[in-house]
């Protein structure tokens, strides 16, 4: 077997780490259809497939789940190596300005694995005004949430989202309980920022006669997820925010449709502070880390338009 090209390597990288050719295309700065043709040369090469459709979108084969891992481990070693040989670059203060939904419920969960790997650098974390506020001239790079359009900027997708309703296991096995979709007009339905996501949930599944608008509308992720921990309603969760309280059982998932969303988060930076060594260091450290530690919580998608292969 020959080896298989780097190229090809981390097009299906980005491919499992964003869940989209489409993200993926974007961030390697290709076509959709170069991605697709190495994504389909390294099959051919391997033997068996790692892609497979699902409607208009496509999703990883159990193979090319096993098979993401080694190539994001192989990707990470090769990055790791570089570093090493030039390690005092990686120097001086670094300050990130990243919303509180994702310091909360990831940041802060994991930054000890970036000061390990660079304890030269003097970081400092603050908030933003607003999810989508690239404007603070103190920041070097921002964890923001939006569709990805913040112009004369370096963008880059952190991680691919999925959104499906979460809820206590108390609601679950109270009455009148959760058995389907319908069953959630009994219930407070709880919202970030607006009712954009539960409308698009609810029609990917056909729901009627509920009130998109009844419930709690919140402006900071954190609340949403301590309301909805508490048992206060049922929210619509991602694979990224609620996947700690998912995986320790806090929340659970009353159904298995997942819908692909539009929005996600990103790292903006002006084009000068992103050629910074310590800036591109830790935004390789974001995207390899979020990927290594964001649980496989698919479920059953609903199609997602742009991302056929």
């Amino acid at each position: 077997m020959r080896f298989p090209s780097m190229t090809a390597l981390r097009a299906f990288d980005a491919v499992s780490r964003l869940g989209s050719v489409t993200a993926a295309a974007v961030e390697l700065n290709l076509t959709r259809s170069a991605i697709s043709h190495r994504i389909n040369t390294l099959e051919e090469g391997l033997g068996y497939a790692l892609t497979e459709r699902t409607g208009r979108g496509i999703k990883l084969t159990y193979e090319g789940e096993r098979y993401a891992r080694e190539v994001h481990k192989i990707l990470a070693s090769t990055q790791e190596a570089g570093r090493r040989s030039d390690d005092d670059k990686f120097t001086g203060p670094l300050c990130v300005s990243c919303n509180p939904g994702f310091a909360t419920y990831w940041l802060c969960l994991h930054i000890g694995s970036f000061l390990k790997q660079f304890p030269k650098v003097r970081l400092k974390i603050i908030s933003p005004r607003s999810v989508e506020d690239t404007s603070d001239t103190s920041a070097d790079v921002f964890i923001a949430y939006g569709v990805g359009d913040w112009p004369n900027q370096v963008t880059r997708q952190v991680v691919g989202l999925h959104y499906f309703p979460v809820c206590s296991p108390r609601l679950i096995n109270g009455s009148p309980g959760l058995k389907t979709p319908q069953d959630l007009a009994a219930y407070p339905l709880l919202h970030m920022n607006d009712y954009s996501d539960w409308r698009t949930w609810l029609g990917a599944v056909g729901a009627t006669g509920i009130d998109v608008t009844a419930g709690v509308l919140f402006t900071d992720a954190h609340c949403a997820i301590s309301a909805c921990i508490a048992g206060q309603g049922v929210s619509i969760g991602d694979n990224l925010l609620a996947g700690d309280a998912l995986t320790r059982g806090l929340l659970v998932r009353p159904f298995e449709l997942s819908i692909h969303s539009n929005r996600g988060y990103y790292l903006v930076a002006d084009p000068l502070k992103a050629e910074r060594p310590v800036v591109k260091a830790f935004s390789e450290w974001l995207t390899r880390q979020v990927y290594a530690t964001t649980p496989n919580m698919s479920g059953i998608f609903a199609p997602e338009p742009d991302a056929g292969k």
